[in-house]
């Protein structure tokens, strides 16, 4: 009974990273829907980026006073610099970048396009000398083929839109009429423009998964340091929108989809979800932290078309496709790099245990030579 409790619990151990990273792989559908339709409404993306991680901080500040009292590290010049790039990086150019792309496109592509997080994870990890790789391994193979394939599928969904895919069910829930072709025309300059948003938003996450997972080297505290992360987040993206949007009625929130949007994005998708990433990083490394977005992009794809009637173009999915089977190339590589260093972190155990059985046997031995010596002594004397 102990052995097949012992199994339970290293298997429940080792799915921890899988679960969390698929719970918040729905988290991350339902906002990106929510944003869609709070956007369409008027909100400014900009003034939504200041609510969302006004409310992650409000939600995860008091948990690190209380939990992470004892254990926070002393705040160094390197650490505040970090921390001030983060915020940078994720809450205001990610954030502000992917809302503009995701306005301009659709929910479902912007998911697709936001697949290349893994590659460019790598690449910048592979910059940053995070990640090694031997050509002669077939793991290291893997991981660039992985790279260049969820390239060239981002570049198919840019240039390429092609036919419309109509869902069973998406003429039943939306009816729309035939645009003309002046509407179609500005509709693709809009859609080229999200689709080097996208990009922009999505090299920006990648650098920030990187500087995240050296901050945490320094700074343990995880909830300190995202609590840290939104709230300069927060102040940096206050500076933007004074900067960007004019008027003061773009501050009016009420108890509408916009509330629910900031709320949302801000509890789950941020505060929830830095703490959850970091915590995935540091066990596995930020090339697994973003190897699950292929199950949000189904899932949005599946809300999107109920919700919003939204229009699925052959370019998508094909472009869609290659980035999947790119990004699972390169996840594969990465598991496999895993399971590597676990057997090498095996092998010096093995040699300790053995040391310790050999020191164990030598002391034995020695104790015998010496109670030999003793007894041979005696009857000498005798």
């Amino acid at each position: 009974m102990d052995g097949k409790g012992s199994n339970n619990n290293t298997f429940f151990e080792k799915s921890k990273p899988y679960i969390a990273m698929i719970c918040l792989q729905f988290g991350y559908a339902g906002m990106n829907i929510v944003t869609k339709v709070s956007l369409n409404g008027g909100m400014s993306h900009y003034v939504l980026v200041v609510y969302r991680h006004a409310f992650a901080t409000a939600v995860i500040a008091p948990f690190a006073l209380i939990f992470e009292r004892k254990v926070r590290p002393k705040m160094t010049f390197t650490i505040f610099s970090q921390i001030f790039v983060l915020g940078l990086l994720g809450p205001v150019i990610d954030q502000n970048f992917y809302y503009m792309g995701l306005k301009y496109t659709s929910p479902t592509f912007s998911c697709a396009m936001s697949n290349m997080l893994p590659a460019m994870t790598f690449v910048m990890a592979l910059i940053c000398r995070m990640e090694k790789v031997d050509i002669k391994k077939l793991r290291c193979i893997a991981k660039v083929v992985g790279t260049l394939i969820t390239v060239g599928g981002a570049m198919l969904m840019t240039l390429y839109k092609g036919h419309i895919i109509n869902m069973a069910w998406s003429g039943h829930v939306h009816p729309t009429a035939h645009p003309t072709s002046a509407a179609l025309a500005a509709a693709d300059k809009e859609w080229a423009k999200g689709s080097i948003l996208l990009i922009l938003a999505t090299l920006a996450w990648a650098a920030f998964f990187i500087l995240q997972a050296i901050t945490m080297r320094k700074y343990t505290a995880h909830l300190s340091l995202t609590a840290l992360v939104c709230f300069m987040g927060t102040l940096q993206s206050i500076v933007v929108t004074f900067v960007m949007e004019h008027k003061p009625s773009v501050w009016t929130i009420g108890w509408d989809m916009n509330l629910l949007a900031a709320a949302y994005a801000g509890i789950i998708s941020s505060g929830i979800a830095y703490y959850v990433q970091g915590i995935v990083m540091e066990k596995r490394g930020p090339v697994f932290a973003t190897a699950f977005s292929p199950l949000m992009m189904i899932l949005v794809a599946i809300m999107g078309s109920f919700i919003l009637a939204e229009k699925i173009y052959v370019g998508s999915v094909l472009g869609a496709v290659l980035i999947v089977m790119g990004l699972y190339s390169v996840l594969w590589g990465k598991y496999k790099e895993y399971k590597e260093k676990e057997a090498e972190e095996m092998i010096p155990e093995a040699i300790k245990a053995c040391n310790t059985t050999d020191n164990h046997h030598t002391t034995i031995i020695l104790t015998d030579i010496k109670l030999n010596d003793v007894e041979l002594k005696k009857i000498m004397e005798v």
